[in-house]
């Protein structure tokens, strides 16, 4: 079984993407990791080639401004570095430039893709996701931030990146045959410090819009934010070196969550059945 990672940056050093954590986090699983580092001049492609691993397959690429719609120059980008993977690969595993697989979640994926190799109903694996949020010691609850995604496919199947890169399709556009893992991706899409998180919002805006974005403060306002709660668990590994350097300060009052009767009768849902009622899932667990 031949596993091949794939992934795609841009600007990780300028806007603070732990892009090395997240290709680190997967390594261990992976015969070889194929990452798309677009056009930047701020070290990213220095940063990616400076991991200390064989493994690494840097693609240079050049972003299409005109894609810059919707997200759809994110989706082109994963694309091109999902097409540079080796045809004699088996699986494909997807990591974000925010995103960091948690260890502890790695022997259930390899179980998994032994398992599933073979299986033609199977297109993919299915991971949780812990979103954090202002700090490293918070995590979102709404439904608006998706639980679960596809982070693992199999290779040769016509799967492509589906809109804004959240997620994959297949074909003419069908949703992905997958098996749901206990396995964890942790994402800190949402973590800085709040001058680098503004910064990285205006021109991560950019990428839906057309242009960047230019607000008018220079901190970014944490406490717009419908609900949190504690993260009690662990983080990865990779991660702790990042985490013991944080130098900023969130704490957020719990008893203010922005919780509406509709989130509350899903949760209460969630509670008594496991499911969660009309959140949108871009996939078919089978």
């Amino acid at each position: 079984m031949k596993v091949t990672g794939f992934s795609f940056i841009k600007n990780a050093v300028a806007f603070h993407y732990p892009i090395a954590e997240a290709l680190r986090s997967i390594l261990p699983l992976c015969d070889e990791v194929v990452v798309a580092v677009g056009d930047c001049t701020d070290g990213t492609r220095d940063l990616v080639a400076g991991i200390d691993s064989n493994k690494i397959k840097i693609i240079d690429t050049v972003w299409d401004s005109s894609l810059k719609e919707g997200g759809r120059v994110l989706a082109a980008e994963t694309d091109k570095a999902l097409a540079a993977v080796a045809a004699d690969s088996d699986w494909c595993i997807y990591i974000q430039g925010d995103e960091v697989m948690h260890e502890d979640g790695h022997d259930e994926v390899r179980t998994a893709m032994r398992r599933w190799q073979n299986a033609p109903e199977v297109d993919g694996l299915l991971f949780n996701y812990h979103h954090f949020y202002g700090s490293f010691d918070y995590v979102a609850v709404a439904s608006s931030w998706y639980k679960k995604e596809i982070r693992v496919v199999k290779n040769g199947r016509g799967i492509h990146s589906y809109r804004d890169a959240q997620g994959f399709r297949r074909g003419n556009n069908l949703k992905l045959r997958v098996k749901p893992l206990e396995a964890y991706i942790h994402h800190y899409g949402w973590v800085r410090e709040p001058a680098a998180m503004q910064a990285k919002r205006d021109n991560f805006i950019g990428y839906y819009h057309g242009s960047p974005h230019v607000a008018a403060a220079k901190d970014f306002d944490y406490s717009r934010i419908d609900a949190l709660k504690k993260f009690a668990g662990s983080h990865p590994a990779v991660m702790q070196a990042r985490i013991d350097a944080a130098n900023w300060q969130f704490d957020y009052d719990l008893g203010y969550n922005k919780i509406t009767p509709k989130e509350r009768l899903k949760n209460v849902v969630e509670q008594l059945t496991g499911r969660r009622p009309f959140d949108y899932k871009n996939y078919r667990v089978v």
